[in-house]
């Protein structure tokens, strides 16, 4: 058992570098096809989230982060008037979220009410881009960098370079 538990601590340890390198690939795309991206947000339940959003924060190099906290999906209205009035140049969806994560009736939501305004989400897994987000890259898209142009073309930005549409 004293074997078993060195290796727990190191791939617990590990973990979150590897969740930081999702999103560095997320980040790097979306500098590459917005470089006017300067600030993003974060809808999430914050407590619930603390390992994505440390590593989403620690993958942000020279972004400012917004995090708009929601407990449930009856927040999501005060958390599209929170953003509405702070204009982030980009939404990142947190795949794991249990309130505004990837396939949710609220990142749903959100996507298309922030589209309406002209700011684009992004995903790091193909299900969020099939759900709207203007792109997507991680390792729920196999690392494919993959857009949605539709989404893209009402948002007001451009499609990635490279990118494969869905």
């Amino acid at each position: 058992m004293s074997m078993l538990r060195p290796a727990f601590v190191f791939l617990a340890l590990a973990t979150p570098a590897l969740l930081a390198s999702d999103y560095d690939a997320m980040f790097s795309a979306m500098k590459k096809a917005w470089p006017q991206c300067e600030t993003v947000a974060v809808v999430c339940d914050a407590n619930g989230s603390k390992p994505s959003l440390a590593a989403l924060t620690g993958s942000a190099t020279g972004l400012k982060v917004i995090v708009v906290d929601v407990k449930g999906p009856q927040d999501m209205g005060k958390a599209i008037g929170t953003l509405s009035g702070r204009k982030p140049d980009a939404i990142v969806l947190l795949a794991g979220d249990k309130v505004a994560g990837d396939g949710s009736s609220a990142a749903s939501f959100l996507i298309q009410r922030m589209a309406g305004i002209k700011i684009p989400t992004a995903a790091t897994t193909e299900a969020g881009v099939k759900q709207g987000a203007a792109l997507g890259i991680g390792p729920g898209t196999g690392g494919k960098l993959l857009s949605n142009a539709k989404v893209a073309a009402v948002a007001g930005v451009a499609v990635p370079a490279g990118a494969t549409p869905l």
